[in-house]
C-alpha cells in the first residue's frame, strides 16, 4: 500500500511562486502516473496536473498551463508541483494521487488508486 505525503503548501502573496513536494513510501511509484488535484472552498475538486511514468508526457488544467510545471524524480519516490504566477484563485487543498494503470495520463479522479492528505496553499491578493 502506498502512502502519499505533500508538502510545501503555505500562504503566499499573488504574484508568488511555491513547490509542492509528495513523498511516496510504502512501494515504488516508478510505474505510476502521479497527479496533483486541488479543492478551493466550497468546489469540487478538480485536476492540475498529471505526469506518466518517466515524466515523459504531462498534461495541465488548461488555468494552470504554463505557470504550473509538475516533475518527478523516480531515484527519490517523489513528484513536485512548481507553482508560479500564482492567484487568489489557486487557493485551495493541493492533493497528490497515484493510477496504477500504465498508459496515457487520465485526469478522472475516479481513475486514481492512492491519495495523499493534501497541503493547503493560500493565495493574498
Amino acid at each position: 500500500q502506498v502512502q502519499l505525503v505533500e508538502s510545501g503548501g503555505g500562504l503566499v502573496q499573488a504574484g508568488g511562486s511555491l513547490r509542492l513536494s509528495c513523498a511516496a513510501s510504502g512501494g515504488t511509484i516508478y510505474t505510476y502516473t502521479m497527479a496533483w488535484f486541488r479543492q478551493a472552498p466550497g468546489k469540487e475538486r478538480e485536476f492540475v496536473a498529471n505526469t506518466n511514468f518517466n515524466g515523459g508526457t504531462s498534461f495541465y488544467a488548461d488555468s494552470v498551463k504554463a505557470r504550473f510545471t509538475i516533475s518527478r524524480d523516480n531515484a527519490k519516490n517523489t513528484v513536485y508541483l512548481e507553482m508560479n504566477q500564482l492567484t487568489p484563485e489557486a487557493t485551495a487543498v493541493y492533493y497528490c494521487a497515484a493510477d496504477r494503470q500504465p498508459g496515457v495520463p487520465r485526469k478522472s479522479r475516479e481513475a486514481y488508486d492512492y491519495w495523499g492528505q493534501g497541503t493547503r496553499v493560500t493565495v493574498s491578493a
